[in-house]
């Protein structure tokens, strides 16, 4: 009878260099092609996954190794069950956060009526203080390529290094060529469906970047403010009554005031108009059922424009329009006593305004409270100043634009739309299609989705981005006819209409009374990343493509990107195809520093992975990251990373030792050998079950208690003296068997230390050279090893061996000296149940002779020593 494969231990390392052999096996597997996606395969046997295409802004930090690893684990593991993986990267590199980085980097400031420069070269800023230098938009644009291309290099080694086995052929950014033309179909589509529109009106708008945003990109801060006590006369009499605003500085933007109808204090007022302080402004005064009765003094001033409820009441009460805020966050100049903005006083009023004309917010409200501490600037005729008390320090929540430093003002533009607020309860049903992992997750889509204020505000006032394939025609006076815009044919996709010339014109007529102009918008970064399943399905490119791979099956990503990123995508595979973009949502928490907070590049609390890789090597964190629960926050722990290096290093070490066994093959025969393998089924069943529902995080917690506690711990030290003798087939081949299986369990989350031991006798003995392409075990193939007689035999041998070390330690003698004689009591169900595996444990534990004594006053399961002599020390004070 033929040898099992066996190895010489000695010809090993002594430790696991994680370092070398990331890089080694990356070179192989790149050589196998190991993860790349089979186009000839058909759907059915393929598996999809919408990678989140992180935004090329800066450096990685731990939060984005955590949540990738768990699409690379589930995607390592559906590719073991035979699926043909689709597992695509992307580069979210248009936006706000890439301008931002290369402003930052640079030094410099996009200008479009700056002229472009040949040659341009450009080098990192030294002094953060200087005043900017000035691009073109052609050469900004540039400039943002440059940056994130090597941006995008750094992000794509980290990636390889941590082992995500992504399939770099289907490797695509948001700016590149094909995602420009599937964003523009996106945008004709929905053209020619009547979903997208565009109208001047008030946005919500980031002073700082100058742009409109979204209400899926704002996000409410705790902010430091104040209540100012504020009189209002009443035309046509002496009443008189207070608001209390947080805003003195839109007084002159007043256009009316209201309270709730029911609030008995004003209703007298109904109807009748205000004077406003300061400025003398006569405004109407109007019931309102949106306004709080408990909050402030139960009456307010309506601004254009203060916040989103100011808005409501400006369209529903068909309000003046006084917009005194610029884009730019400063007061532009007015005039009071022209049209639209009437004053009982206007020369004063203009007097007042000069003060705060080209100011900030922050400089014109205390001009503005100083002027309300002064008695000539009252309306109330009272003499009393308008400012009826100090003001009042108070914390508030304020909205921001998720990445600006200002809180948002609303100001009217002319803004592209998608029309989503009637589509709320269709929006709903696709939500409820797709399966949520964790279930809970489907709740807070519906939340964001049933409290959806505004359609969805998808156009940019910035230049890295993809534009509007739209141009406007020009009267013959040179003004645009936004009523008729041109879109650009599909055939012509992608276009750039600041370069490109709209059909039947020519480029001479560009910005020419009675030719055209081009829409230089450009897209929310989220209406393209709302598209990455029809990215890489190449939807409007290739339809046979995107009939394989869409809807796709798991899209990954974090709970807080629900509102934006899930959202948005579920709305276009809606709105293109009436369908959804995927089957399943499998959600990550976010990963907080030790105070609980979340990790963020703008706090300054984030751990970056390099040194973490260098220190526990990339299995390391993995499993860290892998031991994490879906949906679940997770506060950084070196600890843990501690953990995952140590599996690895006994993973090393057991697969020498059970490797390094020579013997015959044969088959497991032995008792104890087949409980253990018959254990080790049920562990295969559990962790495939955990897999099938995506809780990748359960199937390592099974696979790593059974190693520890069934595999090394007690299987091991039970079956090794037979398999040290080297003529026991039965626990050689067990052995093998248990390291063999648990090896594929963890080869999703540790695929560099299962590749290494899996080299050295599996990959020539079972024909797959990879351990990533060998099978997931299944509990079928394990029924290849008879089951045991009775499977509680395991469980009693680890008894009882237990109560045999106890007895040594209690003893003083170590675990490896040689008991003489042994007197071992148990219940006697426990005695027949150990009678078939007791010579193991006994030969284990080197027990030369004993004694069994049943007690039926024991509980069945548990073993006691009555009576141990132990042998003398050998020569030289050391066990054996």
């Amino acid at each position: 009878m033929a040898d099992v494969r066996s190895i010489d231990p000695a010809r090993l390392p002594k430790h696991f260099d994680s370092a070398e052999a990331e890089a080694r096996w990356h070179a192989a597997w790149d050589r196998l092609g190991l993860h790349r996606w089979d186009p000839a395969r058909p759907r059915e046997e393929t598996f999809v996954v919408d990678t989140p295409p992180p935004t090329v802004s800066g450096s990685l930090h731990v939060g984005h190794v955590f949540s990738y690893t768990h699409a690379d684990v589930l995607a390592r593991q559906r590719r073991m069950r035979g699926g043909n993986v689709f597992y695509p990267m992307g580069w979210d590199d248009n936006g706000l956060p890439t301008e931002r980085r290369v402003q930052n980097h640079y030094g410099v400031r996009c200008d479009p009526a700056t002229p472009s420069v040949a040659e341009l070269r450009l080098d990192p800023a030294t002094d953060p203080k200087a005043p900017p230098r000035l691009l073109s938009r052609p050469d900004f644009i540039r400039a943002c390529l440059e940056l994130t291309r090597r941006d995008e290099e750094a992000f794509k080694s980290l990636w390889r290094r941590i082992g995500l086995s992504i399939d770099w052929h289907e490797e695509y950014s948001t700016i590149d060529d094909r995602c420009r033309h599937v964003a523009q179909a996106s945008f004709r589509d929905l053209w020619e469906k009547g979903h997208v529109y565009s109208v001047e009106a008030p946005t919500m708008w980031d002073v700082d970047f100058q742009t409109a945003v979204a209400q899926a990109e704002v996000e409410d801060r705790p902010t430091r403010g104040a209540f100012h006590d504020v009189a209002f006369g009443v035309e046509g009499g002496d009443a008189s009554f207070t608001i209390a605003t947080t805003r003195p500085e839109l007084l002159p933007a007043c256009v009316g005031v209201t309270a709730h109808p029911d609030d008995a204090r004003y209703a007298p007022l109904f109807g009748r108009r205000a004077i406003t302080p300061v400025f003398g402004v006569p405004v109407p005064i109007f019931p309102s059922e949106l306004a709080d009765p408990e909050k402030g003094t139960g009456i307010l001033m309506v601004c254009t424009f203060g916040d989103a409820t100011d808005v409501t009441w400006w369209r529903e009460q068909r309000l003046a329009l006084r917009q005194v805020l610029g884009r730019n966050g400063r007061f532009v100049p007015v005039e009071f006593g022209t049209p639209g903005w009437e004053s009982t006083r206007a020369e004063a009023a203009n007097r007042a305004y000069a003060a705060i004309a080209g100011k900030a917010t922050g400089g014109a409200r205390q001009a503005i409270v100083e002027m309300l501490r002064d008695p000539a600037h009252a309306a109330t005729g009272d003499g009393q100043p308008a400012l009826r008390a100090e003001p009042r320090p108070i914390e508030h929540s304020v909205k921001y634009y998720e990445k600006g430093d200002r809180p948002l003002e609303f100001v009217s533009s002319r803004q592209w739309f998608v029309r989503l607020l009637d589509k709320k309860d269709a929006l709903l049903a696709k939500g409820d299609e797709v399966r949520w992992h964790p279930d809970f997750m489907r709740l807070r889509y519906r939340n964001w989705t049933e409290n959806l204020n505004s359609d969805w505000c998808i156009s940019r006032q910035r230049y890295f981005g993809v534009p509007f394939p739209v141009w406007y025609p020009l009267d013959e006076s040179g003004a645009p006819r936004h009523d008729h815009p041109i879109v650009a044919p599909a055939e012509s996709l992608p276009v750039d209409p600041t370069t490109d010339v709209p059909p039947g014109f020519s480029p001479e007529q560009r910005d020419r009374p009675g030719g055209f102009t081009a829409e230089t918008d450009v897209y929310d970064t989220w209406f393209t990343s709302s598209l990455t399943p029809q990215i890489s399905s190449r939807w409007s490119l290739e339809p046979d493509r995107h009939r394989k791979l869409f809807p796709a099956d798991i899209r990954p990503q974090s709970h807080e990107i629900i509102r934006t990123w899930a959202f948005y995508t579920i709305a276009k595979a809606m709105l293109h195809e009436d369908t959804i973009p995927w089957h399943h949502v499998i959600v990550s928490g976010w990963i907080l520093d030790p105070d609980r907070k979340k990790m963020s590049k703008s706090k300054g609390n984030v751990v970056t992975p390099m040194h973490l890789l260098d220190e526990h090597g990339a299995d390391g964190v993995r499993y860290w990251a892998a031991s994490a629960r879906l949906g679940m926050d997770t506060a950084f722990d070196d600890k843990v990373l501690k953990v995952g290096k140590r599996l690895v290093t006994k993973l090393f070490n057991a697969g020498k030792f059970v490797l390094g066994q020579e013997g015959p093959a044969t088959p497991v025969t032995a008792e104890l050998d087949r409980a253990f393998v018959h254990r080790l089924s049920l562990l295969v069943e559990r962790a495939s079950a955990s897999f099938d529902g995506f809780d990748y995080a359960h199937a390592l917690q099974d696979t790593e208690a059974f190693f520890w506690q069934d595999f090394t711990d007690s299987y091991l030290e039970l079956a090794k003296g037979r398999a040290r003798d080297g003529r026991d087939g039965s626990a050689i081949a067990a052995l093998r068997l248990g390291l063999n299986v648990l090896l594929r369990l963890f080869a999703p989350v540790l695929p560099y230390i299962t590749e290494e031991v899996w080299s050295w006798a599996f990959a020539a003995e079972t024909g797959h050279e990879s351990i990533h392409r060998a099978p997931w075990p299944t509990v079928e193939e394990l029924r290849a090893v008879a089951g045991p007689a009775d499977p509680a035999c395991f469980d009693a041998a680890v008894a009882c061996l237990g109560a045999i070390h106890k007895a040594k330690t209690e003893g003083g003698v170590s675990i490896g000296r040689e008991v003489e004689r042994l007197r071992l009591a148990a219940h006697p169900d426990a005695l027949a149940r150990v009678a078939p595996v007791l010579g193991d444990v006994l030969a284990t534990a080197r027990v030369a002779a004993h004694d069994l004594v049943p007690r039926a006053d024991l509980a069945d399961g548990s073993f006691e020593v009555v009576e141990a002599t132990f042998a003398p020390p050998p020569a030289g004070g050391k066990d054996g």
